[in-house]
């Protein structure tokens, strides 16, 4: 069965995805870092704070994804109204 233009791939797609998974590392890895507060314990070391910062990235990522994908749908519809 073939896709329908509005069920491809856009080319932003791939970059949403990816940087929807490092956000949720990086959620996963900030929620993580709060347990040592709660039960009292010894904090974590440098490296569990680097992995949270990954939010930040994700984040970043998934928005270069959502403007590369508004670019090319904006030249698509440019290239369909003018011929």
């Amino acid at each position: 069965m073939s896709e329908s233009p509005e069920h491809a791939n856009s080319p932003g797609d791939l970059l949403v995805r990816v940087g929807g998974i490092i956000f949720a590392v990086g959620a996963v890895a900030t929620l993580i870092t709060f347990v040592p507060m709660f039960i009292g314990s010894e904090p974590f070391p440098v490296g569990a704070y680097v992995v949270s910062m990954l939010m930040g990235v994700g984040f970043a990522v998934a928005g270069a994804g959502m403007a590369r994908s508004i670019a090319a749908q904006r030249r698509r519809d440019r290239a369909a109204a003018a011929g």
